[in-house]
């Protein structure tokens, strides 16, 4: 590490760390004004800060305390990286070399479960609480600190198989391989800049965890069909239905966020899809919303969540998020599904799905649902996916799992309109 390094990690940790904001939103902005900073600058910044961040609660816990950025830094380098004091970089002072000698006493065997699973511990009582055992939520700790790959979905309007793109990447010095459980993923080696190759350009690819195309998988989305993607964000699960609908049908994609929308156009134009109408919409209830009712093949609720499940990507999701926050998130998502769910014809089949691993998200939710919406039933995930995906399900939901899946958390609920 050299002073530039070292001085620009200790200033976006000194903001970064009072989690008034996306930390990846910090980086950027020191990044914007610090353009001297070189592509490998970046890089070693990057991932020193989203390396401690995923780390923070072993740190504190190995300093006592709140510790300055400065002590987290030495913290992140002899106690979670477990460099020698004599390997620390020339940076550091020699006091700073005494306080990461003293730092060695201690041992992260002997701390509390939330501590070595590096979660909060009112998200461990949640686990806890929801029938996972000790062992199971330190190793979803554990798989929660690892860097997330870079995965890609191919665009089957356009691309004729995966190896296809798997020899175009190679040929721009990118290695990549099939995803173990998406029929349409790969999981690229490394971060290249994929958004600056020819296969992106053209529209052939687009960057989107596997997980999030299993969630789309399970709609089941058909040519001809009517769809709708209620919550479509910038659209990524949005252009994976297009797809699966061969650019036929009607597909809507509705978003209280013009901005979000807006994020879509530019991804819409690559995909080649000609049959996604955005739909801004100012409220789950609005009188765009309403005039559809009943008229939906597929109904995609991709609800608005805590995002614990993307803590490799969002590591500082885990300081941002309360009991409190997920408790005003459950009244939105329970609300959006009941609104969701009125677009649904008979017999269509209406997907609730979060990126979160928190009973009180999901499974609460959707039972809270089914109760008081007789009409609707739950259907068995493992019926409807492939069966290398439903072989690894425990039970009806969808659930995937870093440590087990090697995907983002996610859960899913398939329910049919009898």
């Amino acid at each position: 590490m050299n002073q530039t390094q070292f001085s620009a990690i200790l200033d976006v940790l000194a903001t970064a760390l009072g989690f008034t904001g996306p930390a990846d939103a910090v980086l950027s902005r020191h990044f914007r004004d610090n353009r001297k900073l070189g592509s490998h600058d970046r890089h070693v910044i990057a991932e020193t800060v989203f390396g401690i961040l995923r780390h923070l609660p072993q740190i504190e816990w190995l300093v006592g305390g709140m510790p300055t950025p400065r002590q987290v830094l030495l913290a992140w380098f002899t106690g979670i990286e477990r460099l020698n004091v004599r390997e620390l970089s020339s940076v550091f002072s020699d006091d700073d070399r005494k306080y990461a000698g003293g730092l060695k006493a201690k041992s992260l065997k002997d701390a509390p479960l939330a501590v070595r699973a590096s979660l909060p511990q009112w998200m461990v009582d949640a686990l806890l609480e929801a029938g996972q055992t000790e062992e199971e939520v330190l190793a979803l700790g554990i798989g929660l600190l690892q860097s997330a790959p870079l995965d890609l979905r191919v665009n089957a309007l356009k691309a004729k198989n995966r190896e296809e793109i798997i020899d175009r990447l190679s040929g721009a010095g990118i290695e990549a391989a099939p995803t173990p459980l998406s029929p349409f993923g790969l999981r690229v080696v490394g971060k290249p800049p994929i958004n600056k190759t020819k296969v992106f350009e053209e529209g052939l690819v687009e960057v989107q965890d596997e997980g999030s195309q299993l969630l789309g998988l399970l709609t089941g989305a058909k040519r001809g069909q009517m769809v709708a993607d209620f919550c479509a964000g910038a659209g990524g699960k949005t252009l994976l239905l297009g797809a699966m609908m061969q650019s036929t049908g009607r597909l809507y994609a509705f978003d209280v966020s013009e901005k979000r929308l807006a994020n879509l156009k530019p991804r819409l134009a690559r995909s080649g899809l000609s049959n996604v109408q955005p739909q801004l919409i100012a409220s789950e209830s609005d009188q765009k919303i309403k005039r559809l009712a009943g008229k939906m093949d597929v109904v995609l609720v991709d609800a608005p969540c805590s995002g614990l499940g993307t803590l490799r990507r969002n590591p500082d999701l885990k300081y941002r998020q309360t009991p409190e926050s997920v408790a005003e998130l459950n009244a939105k998502q329970a609300s959006i599904l009941a609104s969701a769910a009125r677009l649904t014809k008979s017999g269509g089949r209406l997907v609730y799905a979060t990126c979160s691993l928190l009973r009180a998200e999901n499974e609460t939710i959707v039972e809270a649902f089914l109760a008081a919406n007789p009409e609707f039933s739950l259907c068995d995930a493992r019926e409807l996916l492939p069966e290398g995906i439903a072989g690894q399900l425990d039970g009806p939901y969808l659930k995937l799992l870093p440590q087990k899946h090697g995907t983002d958390g996610f859960f899913a609920a398939a329910l049919t309109r009898k």
